[in-house]
């Protein structure tokens, strides 16, 4: 573990430095839902400029990263268990860009723009770069974990671990652990840990769904 971990690292350090000379050309695109933004400490811009570098070095080095974790799961399953890691591998790298993707460019201008509807004459907003980067590195982070929950669950129905039965029986509980979830993974508001709430409870049925393809209660694979 101990390994791969470092391999990570190192992948994501690479991926940094080889991306950094595009951070000045993406700035102003990842900032355009707020439009201008100000910064009240010296060091503030040279924050911005390593946030938006590192989250560019994660969606790059993504591909890598998530080789690792599923190499590491791999170690730890039957061989007749290990052929499925070349199928889910690949397909959790496209959920975790998606979700990156929907919380880029549908859920941070929607939540951004709703939250600053509540200003007004007395109320006038002058958010820093840190708290929008701050908010935008947090909800594209939750949201691409977040779209892996269809996946997780129809590897473990793949395994014999999860059942669609038991996965409805669970429902009540799974909301509850939903909204549990989304309130450690969300920037600290009530309206940012209800936009992922409420996809990941669609993402829990729709998971539900990916174990009724997938799961075999005989063990056999149908893949």
């Amino acid at each position: 573990m101990r390994s791969r971990i470092i391999k990570s690292v190192g992948a994501f350090i690479l991926a940094f430095c080889l991306s950094y000379n595009l951070v000045g050309k993406l700035i102003p695109k990842i900032i355009a839902p707020a439009g201008h933004l100000i910064f009240t400490a010296p060091t503030e811009a040279f924050s911005a400029y390593m946030t938006v570098g590192a989250l560019l070095a994660l969606l790059i080095a993504s591909p890598y990263i998530v080789y690792q974790i599923w190499a590491f799961i791999g170690g730890a399953l039957r061989p007749t268990e290990k052929k499925f890691v070349y199928i889910f591998a690949p397909l959790s790298l496209v959920f975790f860009l998606s979700g990156a993707a929907f919380a880029f460019f549908i859920a941070v201008p929607r939540a951004y723009h709703f939250m600053m509807s509540f200003s007004s004459d007395y109320f006038v907003p002058m958010v820093t770069i840190k708290n929008y980067l701050g908010f935008l590195w947090h909800m594209v982070l939750a949201f691409g974990v977040a779209f892996e929950l269809p996946l997780i669950l129809a590897f473990l129905a793949k395994i014999g671990i999860a059942s669609p039965e038991y996965l409805r029986q669970m429902r009540r509980h799974a909301v509850m652990i939903i909204l549990i979830v989304a309130a450690l993974l969300a920037p600290p508001d009530v309206i940012s840990m209800l936009i992922l709430a409420v996809p990941l409870i669609f993402l829990y049925e729709l998971g539900i769904v990916f174990v009724r393809i997938f799961y075999d209660p005989k063990g056999r694979t149908n893949l």
